[in-house]
């Protein structure tokens, strides 16, 4: 047997510590802080050097956030942070797709500092541009926080399933309309009451059309999109709508089906698209979801993703969506790959999984071809022909009834709530239905339409 010879390398001296300079000292920043205070040898080994905060910027300097602030450096203009000579990583936290934050996020690459950050918005609508430069620049950027929280969905995806073709991706990806949706379904209670319950415990803001509308959901789908597809951002054809329309009684109907209802953002590439080539698919709706569905025994604020790969088949990403803990955690997961040196190479030429040069440019996919099966609510005026002239409507539009159930309000006197599931078909025919009755005095207020999620 040859003997093997061993190669011991010439020690190496310590690295010296990652500087981070912090915008924004909100739950997340806080978070942030506390985070590398505690765990601050633990994280020091395993990124292989100490992670220090070196400055930070914040509306208010003298606001009680329960941590000292003292050690660190203070900049009353968040973007002089990029300049200091004190700084490797800028990590932002403010927030909002313009302004300050993407201000930052530019100065920060334009002063060859990575950029950590947790902001959806500006990723989705200037993600793309930021990324190009941060290539050419050779400097990391980093979002793994900016999508459901604290649940490595983005890492999985880039590095864990990198060897597979995603063939579907769809889940979860906003707490908010989650905790509502299943509150509503635990409780019997309608929409408002349990939106108001919602801002009152901090899960939604004072403002909630951002979350119940469904904007948060599409801009992390947008995200996912690029990274699962090798596509580029295109936030604006996300098919979006949101929750604010769902009762109780919409809720009950499904449990009596089997299902229950979840906010679902949906992403997939369907090789019918316009003019022969495929087309990205993305939409993000209320769906009803089958009781044995992975996706329906995800309660409060919780998120979860589902991706399909051809080799790997259904993966399943679940956990916190939201809070200080799970979203500061993901932060600093991103410095650390930071520091361990992945800056170099891989991280620094593919933000998005693939240089941003090549990714696709792939257009909306139409949906009136998808085939599927549909819940669709009306409410009616309590009077004779109305439920013979809605099923005529979907006679002649070519869509098939599975089942139909009619009630009547008891809040609402004279009006008459008719559910219906249709069989499978395309969903140009429920579209052709509803456009038939268009205008129907009949008609209360606008249908809505679910589709049903399946296994």
């Amino acid at each position: 047997m040859a003997e093997i010879s061993a190669h011991t390398a010439a020690p190496k001296g310590p690295r010296p510590p990652l500087r981070i300079a912090l915008a924004g000292l909100g739950t997340v920043g806080a978070g942030v802080i506390r985070l590398v205070e505690t765990n601050a040898a633990l994280i020091a080994r395993r990124a292989g050097r100490a992670i220090v905060v070196t400055a930070v910027c914040a509306r208010d300097r003298h606001k009680d956030r329960g941590i000292d602030l003292s050690p660190y450096g203070w900049e009353d203009d968040m973007t002089a942070l990029a300049a200091r000579d004190d700084v490797d990583v800028v990590v932002e936290l403010v927030g909002g797709a313009d302004g300050p934050a993407l201000t930052l996020a530019r100065n920060a690459i334009a002063h060859n500092k990575a950029l950590v950050t947790a902001n959806k918005a500006m990723i989705a609508h200037h993600g793309l541009t930021l990324a190009a430069w941060a290539e050419a620049a050779g400097v990391p950027m980093r979002f793994e926080a900016a999508v459901a929280g604290g649940i490595p969905v983005i890492k999985g995806l880039r590095e864990g399933a990198a060897a597979n073709a995603i063939e579907r991706l769809y889940g979860i990806l906003n707490g908010t309309c989650n905790f509502i949706l299943s509150t509503m379904e635990d409780t019997g209670r309608d929409f408002a009451d349990v939106l108001a319950e919602a801002q009152a415990k901090g899960y939604a803001e004072a403002d909630p059309s951002f979350d119940i509308e469904g904007t948060d959901a599409a801009h992390k789908l947008s995200i996912l999109s690029a990274i699962a597809f090798g596509t580029r951002i295109d936030f604006a054809s996300v098919d979006t709508s949101g929750i604010s329309r769902i009762l109780a009684a919409d809720i009950a109907q499904a449990d009596s089906l089997g299902y229950v209802i979840r906010l679902i953002g949906m992403a997939e590439v369907d090789e019918r698209g316009s003019g022969g080539k495929p087309g990205l698919f993305q939409r993000v709706q209320p769906h009803l979801v089958p009781f044995d569905h992975p996706l329906a025994h995800v309660d409060g604020a919780t998120n979860a993703v589902v991706a399909e790969g051809n080799f790997s088949g259904r993966l399943l990403f679940q956990g916190a969506g939201a809070g200080d803990g799970p979203t500061a955690s993901a932060v600093v997961a991103d410095i650390i790959d930071i520091a361990r040196g992945y800056d170099a190479g891989f991280e620094a030429d593919a933000t998005f999984s693939i240089p941003v040069a090549d990714l696709t440019d792939m257009a909306p996919a139409p949906r009136g071809h998808r085939l599927g099966r549909a819940y669709i609510r009306f409410i009616v005026a309590d009077r004779p022909g109305v439920l013979a002239e809605i099923t005529a409507a979907m006679r002649d539009a070519g869509v098939s009834i599975e089942s139909l159930i009619q009630k009547g309000r008891a809040e609402e006197a004279g009006e008459v709530l008719v559910a219906m599931v249709t069989h499978e078909g395309p969903e140009s025919a429920v579209s052709e239905a509803l456009r038939l009755l268009e205008g129907s005095a009949s008609l209360a207020a606008p249908p809505l339409v679910m589709q049903i999620l399946g296994n």
